[in-house]
């Protein structure tokens, strides 16, 4: 179906820099009961976010006044491992972030990322630790991520490029998932298909 198409994101980040985050991690089983993408927001990493007792907690990046209205997270190598599923992809969308910045991902979390419109942006080493730094110097900080010309830039001049798999490309450029692209294409589809009746 469609979505806001993803062509050039200006935004804040959120550093959770760790390796080898798995979806369990990203959301813990017990919120894999429900359908409903809108309502997983409070759920991602929440066993990191909150103690017992529900309270936030401090040392966590979310949720904090730093983190409000950031639309790109930071994670580090391998993030997304583990099971394949798509819960952990749908409550990083429902966070509002438009996008992940990491060494490397799990392939499984890339094409699930790509599926609902979150572009997973794998980086190379040195990048990835400018932005954390960079994050970590300054919090409003801004990363640019162009995913026509397939680029990562910091202020300052510092960037790089990142993989693409050519049909997610033009799938998040044109706001569509797997099936809306299908779809786009039905006069074609229909012309065949009366075609060879």
């Amino acid at each position: 179906m469609s979505r806001a198409p993803f062509t050039r994101l200006t935004a804040r980040t959120v550093v959770v820099s760790r390796d080898d985050v798995d979806t369990d991690q990203i959301i813990p089983a017990r919120f894999l009961k429900t359908t409903d993408k809108s309502n997983l927001a409070a759920a991602l990493f929440a066993d990191w976010r909150y103690g017992p007792g529900g309270a936030p907690r401090p040392d966590f990046p979310l949720p904090t006044p730093d983190a409000a209205g950031a639309e790109i997270l930071v994670g580090g190598r391998n993030f997304g491992c583990g099971s394949s599923r798509e819960h952990a992809v749908w409550a990083i969308a429902a966070g509002g972030f438009r996008a992940v910045i990491a060494p490397s991902f799990a392939d499984i979390f890339r094409n699930n990322a790509a599926k609902v419109g979150l572009l997973a942006v794998m980086v190379e080493p040195e990048l990835h630790a400018a932005i954390v730094a960079g994050r970590a110097q300054d919090p409003a900080i801004v990363v640019t991520v162009d995913l026509e010309a397939q680029s990562v830039q910091l202020p300052g001049g510092i960037g790089g490029s990142f993989p693409m798999d050519p049909f997610a490309k033009r799938c998040l450029l044109q706001g569509l998932d797997e099936l809306g692209y299908l779809l786009s294409h039905r006069e074609q589809i229909e012309a065949y298909e009366l075609g060879h009746a």
